[in-house]
């Protein structure tokens, strides 16, 4: 099978990560890399392929069969739009825009064209996803009533330096570069959302755009949710340090990420107290896998009893 040839478009953090994949993959070559600034010369010659310093320059030399797009996010939709306009399927990494009325105009556009568009929402395809999806979908938790997820972590200072520092500026920030996977993942567990109330802050960092935010969400199905975020919080909460998919972040095997809970409760067995009652729920990101399912048991006929936790399994 002939190989598939692709561009990459922006050399920074996960420009980077790409072409790291496209090197290690046996099916996809890199056809070129589109790079305006100083990063572009290195990387090209370090991976054999031409540099070209926008999407028209490339188009206009050679067509690859699709771009990868890592630019910043305010070029997102530009970039998909001149993909469209030249046939050429593209890969927008999330968001696919940073507003909106932007996002649509690019989704319309490659409707119109029948070009595919892609985000690059990647948890879709994780196996800690996949196995929290069936036991969601399984019924075992019976109705879902609630999702607790957490989103916090700490950014180091040079990390807002990268790429002329366009992360400290509206377009950046944890919403749109972090909070948009988790969403997704909230989305594909617990179904549509249909109201948010939340506060952002920027009181840490003093950016122009906020570096930690508290949310409350409604489900169409009537479940509720909290999510708290930041980019600047000291803790092992996110799916980066929990779900151990890149082992370059450190990982802690006692913390989750989410925490999704319904009203499943299914007779376990006896003690002392009498019969016990299990209410499953699951604890997504531990030990990289899920904690498959906590029990907090309590006695039938003793509904004041405190929950107790029960073994995990």
């Amino acid at each position: 099978m002939e190989a598939v040839r692709m561009a990459v478009a922006g050399a920074g953090l996960i420009g980077k990560r790409h072409l790291e994949e496209i090197e290690r993959s046996n099916v996809v070559r890199l056809h070129a890399i589109v790079e305006p600034g100083p990063d572009g010369a290195p990387l090209a010659e370090q991976y054999g392929v031409p540099l070209y310093a926008t999407l028209s320059e490339m188009f206009a030399t050679g067509k690859p069969d699709g771009v990868i797009l890592a630019t910043p996010n305010r070029l997102h939709v530009e970039g998909g739009l001149e993909c469209v306009a030249a046939g050429v399927p593209a890969i927008v990494e999330k968001p696919i825009g940073d507003t909106v009325e932007n996002a649509v105009r690019l989704v319309e556009a490659a409707e119109r064209a029948g070009v595919p568009v892609l985000t690059g929402h990647h948890r879709n395809y994780s196996p800690v996803m996949a196995q929290a999806r069936e036991i969601v979908a399984s019924g075992r938790l019976g109705r879902l009533v609630a999702v607790v997820g957490t989103a916090m972590f700490y950014k180091p200072d040079d990390y807002f330096d990268v790429g002329g520092g366009w992360r400290r500026m509206p377009g950046g920030g944890p919403i749109l570069l972090n909070l948009i996977h988790e969403v997704n993942n909230l989305l594909s567990l617990v179904g549509d959302i249909v109201r948010v109330q939340a506060v952002t802050s920027n009181a840490t960092r003093g950016f122009p755009v906020e570096d930690t935010a508290a949310m409350v969400f409604t489900f169409a199905n009537g479940a509720l949710g909290t999510f708290l975020l930041s980019d600047t919080a000291g803790s092992a909460r996110s799916w980066e340090q929990t779900a151990r998919e890149n082992l370059s972040y450190s990982t802690f095997p006692d913390e989750d990420c989410y925490h999704l809970a319904g009203t499943g409760w299914v007779t376990v067995g006896a003690d002392h107290a009498g019969p016990y009652l299990s209410r499953h729920s699951i604890l997504v990101g531990a030990d990289g896998d899920l904690r498959r399912e906590r029990r907090a048991d309590r006695p039938t006929g003793q509904p004041d009893h405190p929950l107790r936790r029960g073994d995990q399994g």
